[in-house]
């Protein structure tokens, strides 16, 4: 199934004009046969504008439809942070209400670990019409085994329609170990997410370095999985009251069961992390030399900031990789950031495109990050720059 060749119809002018035609470079001719080679993205541009009769596209079989009816819901994985549901949790369900009140499902939460029905109970007070807890000591620490065992044994039972998952570390390790069990699908870093009426998930992500925003449904498979980074949708208010209910799930000796030990966990000391930052300078291609940074970073003192960059300047060495805006890098989310020198290329738009106030500072008025701030400033970051700093001092 797939791209089909005539090859009766293959000759020398055949394949030139088909080769010169694929945007992929996926086509070949040697020893008079052409042959379609793994860069082939199935875009059927040789079908359509190719010589006629040599190339075709075969449909693949019709697959069995699935019942819809029996899949209900949409969960969110229930990280935590300690002995509190990690901040990408309550993102989350803010987002799977939105999405649940497209086709009237329950919203869901699923708790793994030790000790965590205060968690679960938290959770209850941020929109979660359920939360379903493994609760025992064999998920005291990560393991991606157990944690398997036990996720793939709430799909089993509840059959969650959706499942949102954050992509931090810990998810991006569990999400497709799951998504593989049960042989279903998975879009990692979802920025965008919609419902339509009959269940199917909209999962839309960046694509081919941020050229282009894919949308990937599977509307053949359930449960639907995705991940989402942290700052991309907002939390929902905490609300006095807790609404819903916990349910117990039992824990096996199966579930317990896993190929990996933790011998002991010892804590990392406290890393940077722009993504809690409330107030964000960033640096971009605009700052000339690595010694004109310390303009940049007496802003950031003045505005109690943190200091962010642009992929060039890691690639420079100027900055630390865990400062870097953008879809390689951090999403950030801030009350306010600065963009000195920045083009607002869509990769690094895409990482701080929440911002609540984005202050950009540019010479190129037709700088696409002037599409996206709230006050822009056109001139040379040399000159704006200590104007700039002189209002701040004089609290203007």
């Amino acid at each position: 199934m797939g791209i089909i060749i005539e090859q009766s119809l293959v000759n020398e002018q055949t394949a030139k004009a088909l080769t010169a035609l694929c945007p992929f470079g996926a086509l070949s001719y040697e020893n008079g046969a052409l042959h379609v080679g793994m860069g082939c993205k199935g875009c059927k541009l040789c079908v359509n504008k190719g010589p006629k009769g040599v190339m075709r596209y075969e449909e693949e079989e019709e697959k069995k439809q699935i019942d819809k009816s029996l899949w209900r819901g949409v969960c969110v994985f229930a990280e935590r942070r300690g002995d509190k549901p990690h901040p990408v949790t309550m993102e989350l369900l803010g987002k799977a209400r939105e999405l649940a009140a497209v086709t009237g499902h329950p919203v869901y939460a699923l708790c793994i670990g030790d000790s965590v029905c205060p968690i679960a109970e938290e959770l209850l007070h941020y929109g979660a019409d359920k939360v379903f807890v493994y609760d025992d000591p064999a998920f005291l620490d990560f393991c991606v085994g157990p944690y398997a065992n036990a996720f793939c044994d709430f799909i089993r039972q509840i059959k969650p329609s959706s499942i949102l998952v954050g992509a931090t570390n810990l998810g991006r390790s569990l999400a497709p170990r799951v998504a593989a069990l049960c042989e279903t699908g998975l879009t990692a870093d979802c920025t965008m997410l919609e419902m339509k009426e009959n269940t199917d998930l909209v999962q839309i992500r960046p694509a081919f370095g941020g050229n282009i925003m894919a949308q990937i449904v599977t509307p053949n498979t359930r449960p639907q999985f995705c991940t989402a980074r942290y700052k991309v949708f907002s939390a929902p208010q905490r609300t006095e009251a807790a609404a819903g209910e916990i349910v117990s799930m039992r824990v096996t000796d199966a579930m317990r069961a896993g190929n990996t030990e933790v011998l002991s966990v010892d804590a990392k000391p406290a890393q940077v992390d722009i993504s809690e930052a409330d107030v964000i300078v960033a640096c971009g291609r605009g700052v000339k030399t690595q010694a004109d940074l310390a303009m940049a970073e007496e802003l950031a003192s003045l505005l109690g900031a943190q200091m962010a960059c642009t992929r060039p300047l890691i690639e420079l060495g100027w900055f630390d990789p865990r400062r870097q805006i953008g879809l390689s890098g951090r999403t950030v989310k801030p009350k306010l950031i600065v963009c000195l020198g920045i083009s607002g290329s869509v990769q690094f738009a895409a990482g701080m495109k929440g911002a609540d106030c984005i202050v950009a500072i540019n010479k190129d008025k037709e700088a696409a990050i002037f599409d996206i701030a709230h006050v822009g400033l056109i001139g040379d970051i040399y000159e704006i720059l200590p104007l700039f700093m002189q209002s701040v001092k004089e609290g203007r």
